[in-house]
């Protein structure tokens, strides 16, 4: 069975590291993926008005070459990416007469689109339904009591009628870890927002949810946030290293992808990993842990 793949364009710029992790993961647990051609960004955001339909022409687009790959699915690794699809697809699926007129707009697309063929999948999701033994099953290194802290922010979550969890309580990350053998520390602020684009032109807010989400994790003891959004991977990473120069007792903690982990336990040549995209380096956890 293959599933089409939407990467969309952080991860083929900054976060190349999160999709030479996933990629390698999935072709180890012999998920076949096929990259769909001529894709196109995902318009980054949904549209917070109903009536804006020419925001949605890039989501769509994408579910139309999904649609003419043949597969009936497509994955996605970006939050942001899942998000935008998840919810232009509901959209056009909910509204009929909006859908013709966003295919009114379209050039030599396919008019008879309709969003309901396509089901979107985040990586989480997949490997959720392939069974947390066969993660364990790829298992070759001890994490010596690693200790991570799953960071989800908005994307997956929110609205409901899109999330791949439960809304409140989320678990599958935790899952996905478990069975990789991290040992989990829950944080209170692991379904906040990261503030997102406020980073552009308010800064503060970043700093502000930075501090307060990494605070909590290494004081429940946390060796690592581990997540999977680019844009969070962003904010949370490279903001401790302006917290430093504000506050000289601040404690910065790294970031990694949770591919990055599950990469690692596995085996896979640690150079796929790209430590150099990180700001707060986690080599030395990582090394003190046994896993580089």
């Amino acid at each position: 069975m293959e599933i089409s793949y939407y990467p969309g364009c952080t991860l083929k710029t900054s976060a190349l590291n999160y999709e030479k992790t996933a990629l390698a993961l999935l072709e180890l647990y012999n998920i076949k993926v096929k990259e769909l051609k001529d894709w196109v960004c995902c318009g980054a955001t949904f549209s917070l008005t109903s009536d804006n339909l020419m925001h949605q022409l890039a989501p769509i687009r994408t579910l139309i070459r999904a649609k003419e790959s043949g597969n009936k699915q497509l994955l996605t690794l970006c939050d942001m990416c899942y998000n935008t699809l998840k919810r232009a697809s509901k959209f056009v699926e909910d509204d009929p007469e909006k859908r013709d007129k966003i295919n009114d707009f379209m050039d030599r697309e396919d008019v008879n689109y309709y969003g309901n063929e396509i089901e979107i999948l985040h990586l989480l999701t997949v490997l959720e339904n392939l069974g947390f033994d066969e993660i364990k099953k790829k298992v070759k290194l001890d994490l010596k009591g690693l200790k991570v802290s799953p960071y989800y922010g908005c994307m997956l979550l929110r609205p409901k009628e899109i999330a791949i969890d439960d809304v409140n309580a989320p678990t599958i990350m935790e899952d996905v870890l478990e069975a990789s053998g991290c040992e989990i520390v829950t944080s209170p602020f692991r379904l906040e927002c990261c503030a997102s684009y406020q980073v552009v032109n308010r800064k503060e807010i970043i700093l502000d949810r930075t501090k307060k989400i990494v605070n909590s994790a290494r004081k429940r003891g946390a060796d690592l946030i581990v997540l999977s959004c680019p844009l969070c991977d962003f904010n949370l990473d490279s903001a401790q290293l302006d917290l430093l120069e504000l506050d000289s007792d601040f404690k910065t903690l790294p970031i990694l992808y949770f591919t990055q982990l599950l990469a690692l336990t596995a085996g896979i040549d640690p150079n796929i990993n790209d430590f150099s995209l990180h700001h707060i380096d986690p080599r030395p956890i990582l090394s003190e842990k046994g896993l580089l």
